[in-house]
């Protein structure tokens, strides 16, 4: 039996879904950058749940809704820009969703819905040979994650409210970091800290989080409605506002600047960005 959307999709895109009803409709585009202008293709179609691009060299990984006349569910699909084609990644009885590169490259580790209805992180390797396997056993319900480079991982953990929590391949507990945050996590190589959204005395505040140090920094505040981003290098981050994408350098945050117009590929508005060596993915919600 297939497990229902998850959980982390309703509370975040506001919708049930049921047997009868049918997910949010979005669809990804991919923008390149070419000379000084970008060329702009879909990568999927429209009629369907397409959400949570990662870009990477060799293609996007993503979330694409899975229904049946029983029920409807969510598969992790990668689009290969070698054959432009997708391709359905894990095909299995639950949900998969929040796809993200495994630290040592060898897999994607995802959140998955147990057939107990738990959100727990599993491993999926790119070698076939190999099983999936669950990451933590203790540590639920896991929403969103962002891997560091020793190890250490973020966590958007669900709750009243939901919390920002730290751990590491250990598995010792997480650590709760921050709460009232916001739906992406990241790391940033460069300047190695984490980076999300949260709610602070009612505004939503741009930050990071040094592992180092364990020190939580503000930089500034979100645009209103706004907290989905992504890195576009080691100091500069991207976000949209309807179907604008605006650059802002989070070291000097008064520096913004409109970065592309998309409105002619997107009538509506734009949510999730993920951006990977002139690349940029962009979910173009359109229910």
């Amino acid at each position: 039996m297939k497990a229902l959307i998850p959980l982390a999709v309703y509370l975040f895109s506001m919708y049930i879904v049921t047997a009868q009803a049918a997910m949010p409709q979005s669809q990804i585009l991919l923008a390149s950058e070419v000379d000084d202008s970008i060329k702009v293709v879909s990568i999927t179609s429209d009629d369907n749940y397409h959400n949570q691009p990662v870009v990477t060299k060799k293609g996007v990984y993503f979330t694409q809704g899975v229904t049946t006349k029983e029920q409807a569910q969510t598969d992790l699909f990668f689009y290969d820009f070698a054959d432009k084609t997708s391709h359905n990644l894990t095909n299995t009885p639950v949900s998969e969703f929040s796809p993200t590169l495994y630290p040592d490259g060898d897999g994607l580790s995802s959140v998955v819905v147990e057939p107990d209805g738990k959100q727990k992180l599993w491993f999926y390797p790119f070698d076939k040979t190999q099983s999936a396997q669950r990451i933590f056993e203790h540590i639920e319900p896991v929403g969103y994650h962002a891997w560091g480079n020793k190890g250490d991982l973020v966590m958007f953990i669900l709750g009243q409210p939901h919390t920002l929590q730290y751990a590491d391949l250990t598995g010792h507990l997480p650590t709760k970091v921050a709460k009232d945050i916001g739906r992406t996590l990241a790391f940033n190589n460069k300047k190695q800290i984490y980076s999300f959204t949260y709610n602070k005395n009612g505004q939503h505040w741009f930050a990071s989080f040094s592992a180092n140090t364990q020190q939580v920094s503000d930089h500034f505040v979100m645009p209103e409605g706004v907290q989905d981003y992504t890195w576009l290098n080691e100091s500069h981050v991207a976000y949209a506002i309807g179907n604008r994408i605006y650059m802002r350098d989070f070291e000097n945050p008064k520096a913004i600047s409109q970065w592309h117009n998309l409105s002619p590929y997107c009538d509506t508005h734009i949510s999730r960005l993920s951006y990977h060596q002139g690349n940029l993915a962009f979910v173009c919600d359109k229910s």
